[in-house]
């Protein structure tokens, strides 16, 4: 399954990523992993979520943002949600495409039982038609 949480930068997707993710910690029954763009929010998070800085991987496409994706499924088999923050920046995707991503990581969840959540630097009304009934909050 895919989330996203849809808005224009500076509109505040973080604090609802951040929140989202704390809140799943009381339910989750797997692992939780957040991916960004730093180690920033490393104090916001509860220290049951694992924090992956993705700049520190030789990430240029999309293509490998999937690939990147699957090695951490591969390795943990009890992961339950993914959240990615920053999306755009994470999978290579500025100003590009997105719903080829949107379509693997929809796959992916389904084959994988994982739960993506998204936060992407867009009004909901310029997601591509794929990615428009996945969003939980438009900012």
């Amino acid at each position: 399954m895919v989330q996203i949480i849809a808005g224009k930068k500076g509109k505040g997707k973080t604090k609802h990523l951040l929140e989202k993710a704390n809140t799943s910690v009381k339910t989750a029954k797997g692992s939780i992993v957040y991916l960004d763009k730093s180690s920033k929010h490393m104090y916001e998070l509860s220290n049951k979520i694992r924090l992956i800085n993705v700049n520190e991987f030789p990430i240029s496409s999309s293509e490998a943002f999937i690939g990147f994706i699957s090695g951490i499924i591969s390795q943990d088999h009890d992961l339950e949600i993914m959240f990615l923050d920053s999306f755009l920046k994470l999978a290579s995707l500025e100003g590009e495409d997105i719903s080829q991503t949107i379509s693997a990581l929809e796959k992916i969840g389904e084959k994988y039982h994982v739960t993506f959540v998204l936060s992407i630097s867009m009004d909901a009304e310029e997601l591509p038609e794929n990615a428009r009934p996945h969003v939980i909050i438009s900012l």
